[in-house]
């Protein structure tokens, strides 16, 4: 497949789980959630979306929680807006680097 090609699955892809986190999910464990990225699979099986989860350890670890646990209306949702011949597994996974950005900048700009 193209690489251009998949560029653009894993931009809806992106786009159509962020929208659905954002707006479809009701789990009060889910926090303020940040779809940072998506690398499909070439044979598009599988998906795996990278989030940026804002809050305390806690508070991540439920958000990844209930992620999980809401990984079937996630799914169907893609399911029902992505026009593909098969829509890929969905396997969310947690990503730190903008806090690590952040943690950067904050050195940085203490001139450490």
């Amino acid at each position: 497949m193209s690489t251009a090609r998949m560029r653009r699955v894993n931009e809806v892809i992106r786009e159509v789980v962020g929208a659905t986190i954002g707006g479809e999910l009701q789990d009060p464990r889910i926090g303020f959630v940040t779809v940072t990225a998506v690398d499909t699979s070439p044979d598009l099986r599988t998906a795996k979306v990278h989030v940026s989860v804002l809050g305390s350890e806690k508070e991540k670890e439920a958000t990844m929680e209930g992620l999980k646990a809401a990984h079937g209306v996630i799914q169907r949702s893609l399911g029902g807006q992505l026009h593909m011949k098969r829509t890929p597994t969905l396997k969310f996974v947690y990503d730190d680097s903008i806090e690590r950005a952040d943690r950067l900048n904050r050195l940085m700009d203490s001139g450490a």
